[in-house]
């Protein structure tokens, strides 16, 4: 325990003292890449072509043929007026917020060539993969409504956090496209009991690039369960937001940040892929 502690700090340290040499900004360094062979179907102004990503702790280098664009819980229930984060009174801003700019960042990667991979939070009608009556992820999800009905802002009726209702369609703005993946999930990892990890390793996929929310909770869990199969995540700060502690000192989003800076990967922005990925 003493040991992984020291550890711990010592991670701590070296990354306070890197920050007083550089200061706040990200760095511009990139690692080594290359001699990676692109897939098919890729344009060719890509191929073979390193993407050098401006990140803390520092750069970061990959290609775009083994690199994943995941968006984590992009949907009604939880960024959209109506849906069972908005109908608890939970501020819904800041994921609405985190639309615009992951929109581009989705539309930028399918230009690169790069897989998007969508994780939504969904149950089965009858509450049969919830949990067990005592769990935790039953007894938190019921007070919130999960498979309640509603009417949805068409006039259809629909059921919180239900499969294929309106209430689990990705909003709108970020609508899947062809090609794009689509992955139900019943906990807060997208890797919990689904196929993302195969479908990744499938398509030879060492890199994520993660977008969604919420920060603290279902994208860490994501971000953690990669870090644990050697994936290295990036998250886009902008791309995602944390309604739980929103306004302290010290948000929960930003807590989350830091430890994913620290050690569980890399922490970017969307202007500053936008700007790695044009050709």
């Amino acid at each position: 325990m003493r040991s992984s502690w020291l550890v711990t700090a010592s991670l701590v340290g070296l990354l306070l003292a890197t920050r007083a040499n550089e200061g706040s900004g990200l760095t511009p360094e990139a690692n080594a890449a290359g001699g990676i062979k692109a897939d098919t179907g890729v344009p060719d102004e890509v191929k073979g072509r390193p993407i050098n990503l401006d990140a803390k702790p520092e750069a970061i280098a990959f290609d775009a043929t083994k690199t994943a664009v995941i968006v984590v819980d992009m949907q009604n229930d939880f960024g959209s007026k109506g849906g069972m984060f908005d109908r608890a009174g939970i501020d819904i801003s800041g994921i609405q917020r985190a639309i615009g700019p992951t929109a581009k960042v989705l539309a930028a990667a399918r230009k690169a060539g790069i897989k998007i991979i969508y994780l939504k939070m969904g149950y089965k009608p009858d509450l049969s993969d919830l949990g067990a009556p005592n769990s935790v992820n039953r007894v938190r999800h019921l007070r919130l409504g999960v498979g309640q009905k509603v009417v949805a802002p068409d006039g259809q009726e629909s059921r919180i956090l239900i499969r294929d209702t309106w209430n689990t369609d990705i909003v709108p703005e970020l609508k899947p496209q062809a090609g794009d993946d689509v992955i139900y999930k019943t906990r807060f990892s997208g890797f919990f009991e689904t196929d993302l990890d195969a479908r990744l390793k499938k398509l030879a996929v060492t890199h994520l690039v993660i977008t969604g929310c919420t920060t603290s909770i279902c994208v860490d869990s994501t971000v953690r369960d990669a870090m644990f199969r050697d994936y290295l995540s990036v998250l886009l700060a902008d791309c995602m937001s944390e309604p739980i502690g929103h306004g302290l000192p010290r948000s929960n989003h930003e807590a989350s940040l830091l430890s994913a800076e620290l050690l569980l990967g890399w922490v970017s922005d969307s202007e500053r892929f936008l700007k790695a990925v044009q050709p």
